[in-house]
């Protein structure tokens, strides 16, 4: 399973890791932040762990914990919560009350509000609309070990945290939930209101 094979730009992003697995990815997510941000330009103001983009726009009451990399020209907006490991390419759009946790949102995806977004790899061009989340934990499972579904084989993970990989050009409806372990191809549609559950 090859991420550029759904994302186009995450080997021009991330090039050492074009061969690591999805859960490889978000679950070193703060350490391959932490050591991206040593290679960040001065167009970037970091603190405390927290690189943004001198041309980034960030809104009122947002919490941020470190590392996280925001890219020239995104938008956060108010009351938003990034943690854990997050990157955001250039021109994402992160609306008011979204939460995004150990995730890598390539440029130009846009969550629209009361989004969770957790242990996933976003490709570019990818909409969600309001209050469509990926969940990254089986809660209600004895066994929590999230397997994903690729050319109709299941792979085991081995990882108990991992949301989804999300090809380019995606677009998922309001109120939509992704399981753990959901693999979307590039360009698919997931309808409002919709389950997504692969395992």
């Amino acid at each position: 399973m090859h991420i550029s094979h759904f994302i186009d730009s995450f080997s021009k992003s991330f090039p050492s890791h074009t061969t690591s697995l999805p859960w490889q990815i978000t679950s070193r997510a703060a350490e391959l932040l932490f050591e991206r941000i040593k290679q960040v330009s001065s167009d970037y103001h970091i603190r405390k762990g927290v690189a943004i983009h001198k041309d980034a726009l960030v809104e009122e009451h947002v919490i941020f914990k470190g590392p996280l990399i925001i890219s020239a020209n995104c938008f956060i907006g108010a009351h938003a919560y990034l943690r854990g490991g997050v990157f955001l390419g250039d021109s994402v759009s992160i609306g008011p009350g979204c939460e995004v946790k150990s995730s890598f949102i390539l440029p130009h995806s846009a969550l629209a509000h009361f989004n969770f977004i957790g242990d996933s790899l976003i490709g570019s061009h990818v909409n969600f609309e309001a209050g469509s989340i990926i969940c990254n934990h089986f809660n209600e499972r004895t066994d929590k070990i999230i397997h994903v579904k690729h050319h109709n084989e299941s792979i085991e993970t081995g990882v108990t945290k991992f949301g989804a990989l999300i090809g380019d050009h995606c677009k998922i409806g309001a109120n939509a939930v992704l399981s753990p372990g959901t693999i979307l191809k590039p360009g698919s549609i997931v309808k409002r209101l919709e389950l997504i559950s692969q395992t």
